[in-house]
């Protein structure tokens, strides 16, 4: 069994990768579905938690919009096995298909007696997503030089968050001048592109195996590879308690906006400030990780995340703005690095599996995360919760990065 190596003397600087990166059709493509989809995406993301506070006056059901979306991610690895059945673009085409249907029912949400509705097409919707990662994943894989895999996930990483900075803002404006029903549209308009986009891709596909085994053991192998592999397991982890961690924080967020004394609107600016921390750190994402490497590069991350975490809590929009810019620069860190090593770590018939476990473990937290951070939410004061969940995140940086242990003095040095 093989696995993927990076080779830095072909990739060469940062500026010059990136600009291979770039030109390269398929990526340029998919970058370019990324973007479209993202900003529908990230519009909807706020406008369903402002749409329900709207409806209910409840920072907690408001969090549950979160907590619908990320549910699905509890059934990922058995999910993520369609991935290794069924040819890639096809399934990465049909699950962009899918919440553009769902989306348009939401026209019918206009009491809060309907909003079981809303709920209904957000879990959908990321069941859709939970299928779709890891085709993507595996068809990345394929399609990108391994020594530019770091760079090509920064730039997704990029161009996904960076919808941050225009996409929240839309969507607000939009929920304000026509209502929830008017984001819904915006965001399946943008899959039907993407779809467009997705399907011009140039990709090979073998047709996959027949599988020799049954679907259990067939989903089981993939979680045994990532747990078995030494380099993978450390950076799934952290990733895993750093996306709990982000679950109580994000579930915190409409509390933070009514500390401010803003109205719930005011959390598309965050999201906006956030976005443009994310797009710095993707843009460098892939010459931190060859200098750094990825323990190091995701601890950095975490640790900085955890100080704009905890400093949330102060009432200050100075403070805030400058917190949501940490969160943006130091969230993605541990993502892009345990998805990089994945996609290189693993052989390509395991892949979808294996990613679609890594993503279970990592994701899945955030689900325990938003549904903890909506009950602390009501009843424990920020000035308690937000430190506290820092706190949690400082240990995860220390625990994630490399220990250098002291030289066996019984040792001869080299000559």
């Amino acid at each position: 069994m093989t696995t993927r190596t990076t080779d830095t003397g072909k990739t060469g600087r940062g500026t010059w990768t990136l600009a291979r990166v770039l030109r390269d059709r398929n990526a340029g493509l998919y970058l370019a579905g990324v973007v479209v989809s993202g900003f529908g995406s990230s519009a909807l993301g706020l406008a369903a938690g402002v749409w329900v506070k709207d409806l209910t006056g409840s920072d907690g059901l408001a969090a549950l919009c979160l907590l619908a979306l990320w549910a699905p991610t509890l059934a990922g690895p058995a999910l993520g096995t369609v991935a290794d059945r069924v040819r890639r673009k096809p399934l990465l085409i049909a699950a962009n298909l899918m919440p553009a249907g769902l989306l348009l029912t939401l026209f019918a949400v206009d009491s809060p007696g309907a909003l079981w509705l809303l709920f209904a097409v957000l879990f959908l919707y990321g069941v859709a997503g939970v299928v779709q990662d890891p085709a993507e994943s595996a068809l990345v894989a394929a399609a990108v030089d391994p020594g530019l895999l770091g760079d090509f996930n920064g730039l997704r990483m990029t161009a996904n968050e960076g919808m941050k900075l225009v996409a929240p803002l839309a969507g607000a404006g939009l929920y304000a001048a026509y209502g929830g029903p008017s984001v819904a549209a915006l965001d399946a308009a943008t899959f039907v592109l993407a779809t467009g986009l997705y399907a011009a891709l140039r990709v090979r596909e073998a047709p996959p195996e027949p599988p020799t085994v049954k679907w259990r053991r067939r989903t089981a192998e993939g979680a045994r590879y990532l747990w078995g592999h030494p380099g993978l397991r450390p950076l799934v982890l952290a990733g895993g308690v750093t996306m709990l961690c982000a679950g109580v924080g994000g579930a915190a967020l409409y509390a933070v906006v009514e500390n401010l004394g803003r109205s719930p609107a005011y959390a598309g600016v965050l999201y906006a400030v956030q976005g443009a921390g994310s797009v710095a750190v993707g843009i460098l994402a892939g010459p931190a990780l060859r200098r750094l490497g990825p323990r190091p590069f995701g601890a950095a991350g975490i640790a900085l995340f955890a100080v704009a975490v905890a400093v949330r809590a102060v009432p200050s929009d100075a403070v805030v703005w400058a917190s949501s810019v940490a969160v943006g620069l130091g969230l993605p860190t541990v993502l892009i690095a345990a998805s990089t090593a994945v996609q290189r770590e693993t052989p390509g018939p395991l892949l979808g599996r294996v990613s679609a476990t890594a993503n279970s473990l990592v994701f899945a937290p955030n689900v325990l995360g938003l549904a903890a951070g909506a009950a602390l939410v009501e009843t424990v004061d920020l000035w308690l919760l937000l430190p506290a969940v820092g706190a949690v995140l400082l240990g995860t940086a220390a625990a994630l990065a490399p220990v250098r242990r002291p030289a066996d003095p019984r040792t001869p040095s080299p000559a």
